[in-house]
């Protein structure tokens, strides 16, 4: 017997969003604008729209993760936990192709630290989110700016232009 029911019906553009998890509730953050922004970063960059997974966590939890993962006993705004794929970049166009339809990692964002830090440089808690987004893309592909010579710091004010970051 065949099942009646119809699946309820997702807009286009809803279904090629990129997976985020709301999980804290301090600070009131719109889902949907920072899943849109995430696109356009992964869309600059050639990667597919659920290359990551982005949850926003509380700040106690963003601390434990910091103590595990980096051994540094306090909270910080992004942390990223890359896939098995993880090597240094040749050039950020070249090592977007090699990992187009992979599966990159995952991205931790503190919304307390981050509205702490957007107060202290003049930015908009969405803004700073933004930066974090793409901040944590970047580190999944490979980059890591305590060990490249400013190569990502360059790669990252290059792609906040482009995306009309501040």
């Amino acid at each position: 017997m065949a099942n009646n029911r119809r699946e309820p019906r997702v807009p286009v553009a809803r279904r090629h969003l990129p997976a985020m998890e709301n999980r804290q509730r301090k600070v009131h953050i719109r889902l949907p604008a920072l899943q849109r922004f995430l696109q356009r970063v992964n869309r600059k960059l050639g990667l597919r729209h659920d290359s990551s997974f982005v949850r926003f966590i509380t700040d106690s939890e963003m601390s434990r993760l910091n103590q595990r993962f980096r051994r540094k006993p306090k909270t910080t705004d992004v942390l990223s936990f890359p896939g098995e794929n993880r090597t240094r970049p040749a050039s950020l166009r070249r090592r977007a192709k090699k990992l187009r339809g992979i599966f990159l990692g995952d991205i931790a964002i503190s919304p307390v630290v981050a509205r702490r830090n957007a107060k202290t440089f003049g930015r908009t808690t969405a803004e700073e989110i933004c930066r974090l987004l793409l901040h944590g893309v970047l580190h999944l592909l490979g980059y890591d700016h305590e060990t490249d010579r400013g190569e990502m710091e360059r790669v990252e004010a290059t792609l906040r232009s482009r995306l009309g970051l501040s």
